[in-house]
């Protein structure tokens, strides 16, 4: 699995910026150009992960975030309105596949899970610690164990 910032995402920077503001972290943001329109996907989380996400919260995000993502991109697209902006913000669900190793510093304190290529095995457990090269799980005995990132071949959440 690879670790890819985000801040390689013109976008995303400043729009995680604006959701933080509202107490959510921005975990995923796709922004797709399509015959004069731009679809927008939001995957966001609650910044404190003790708290679930909600149909209010994506809404919250969304009047937020909307404007937000329009000024950015009229940046570049001047002629582009609200009318040719089209955007979902969701939650990350509770069977998550992690798509990529950066999602990790997000998650820190959830319970996931990871295929170690080491092993051959899935190893579980809750996520205390991630960095740019690897992560470290504790386990229900108190146990723990570090995976770097090039030896997960899929990762989700999971319920212990």
């Amino acid at each position: 699995m690879e670790f890819n910032s985000p801040e390689n995402n013109p976008y995303f920077k400043e729009s995680a910026e604006s959701v933080l503001s509202a107490g959510f972290v921005l975990v995923e943001l796709q922004v797709a150009p399509k015959n004069g329109d731009f679809y927008v996907t939001a995957v966001i989380s609650p910044a404190d992960i003790k708290k679930d996400i909600g149909v209010a919260d994506c809404s919250k995000v969304h009047h937020l975030l909307g404007p937000k993502i329009l000024e950015l991109l009229q940046r570049k697209y001047s002629s582009l309105t609200e009318d040719n902006l089209y955007m979902e913000v969701c939650s990350p669900g509770v069977d998550r596949n992690i798509k990529n190793a950066w999602e990790f510093t997000v998650f820190t304190g959830r319970k996931i899970r990871v295929w170690d290529k080491t092993v051959s095995d899935w190893v579980a457990g809750v996520l205390i610690e991630a960095d740019d090269n690897h992560l470290t799980l504790e386990s229900e005995d108190g146990s723990k164990k570090s995976v770097s990132y090039v030896d997960i071949a899929k990762a989700k959440f999971f319920n212990l």
